[in-house]
């Protein structure tokens, strides 16, 4: 349920930006602030929804999980304040689409490197799953490279669409919903494939 959370921002956020005019720079969110875009204005008022949204969201976890946060929580909250602070202070998309591009590479790099932080030298997917599945040590190895896969295979795809593919024109659709529909189809295939493997008291 705590997962579902963390796409609310993203809600508000391609809401904001579908509906704002990119060259509506008196926006009332915008005049809220004192910040205005030449072309980039649905991008602004977005990443300030954004930002809104997502202390509200964590603050809300903060308190139900008795005043206490992840540390992945609070990565992510740290990030979505100073990128989006960044973008509207220079009222400069550059930095909330690079946020994204950052945040999945860090994650990529905290499956690879979380070995080396474990007592018994297992990786931070078996801490995530241990009640779920029954996987040998190899096991556990190759569904954490392939979580570490996903999350480099994010970095990529946010890249592309922010920067590459069309000047940026689908980022927001992809940042809203993209990254959910490859999450959400990534857990489908590690289901089914791991289906054999799923404990007897959970199944």
């Amino acid at each position: 349920m705590k997962a579902l959370f963390d796409y609310i921002p993203l809600i508000v956020f391609f809401v904001l930006y579908k509906t704002t005019d990119p060259a509506d720079s008196n926006h009332p969110l915008l005049q809220l602030i004192g910040t205005a875009g030449k072309d980039n204005n649905h991008i602004l008022v977005a990443t300030l929804g954004l930002i809104a949204t997502t202390i509200a969201v964590y603050g809300y976890l903060f308190i139900s999980q008795k005043y206490r946060l992840e540390k992945q929580q609070w990565f992510v909250l740290l990030m979505t304040v100073v990128f989006g602070g960044l973008t509207l202070a220079l009222s400069d998309a550059f930095y909330i689409m690079l946020k994204a591009v950052l945040i999945n590479l860090a994650f990529a790099v905290g499956f690879l490197i979380s070995p080396l932080f474990s007592q018994d030298k297992s990786p931070i997917v078996k801490r995530l799953f241990v009640s779920v599945f029954d996987l040998t040590a190899k096991g556990w190895q190759r569904l954490n490279l392939a979580w570490a896969g996903l999350f480099l295979l994010m970095a990529a795809l946010h890249t592309f669409f922010a920067f590459i593919f069309a000047n940026g024109k689908y980022w927001g659709e992809f940042t809203a919903f993209g990254d959910m529909m490859v999450m959400f189809a990534f857990l489908a295939v590690m289901l089914f494939c791991l289906r054999k493997h799923i404990r007897k008291d959970v199944a």
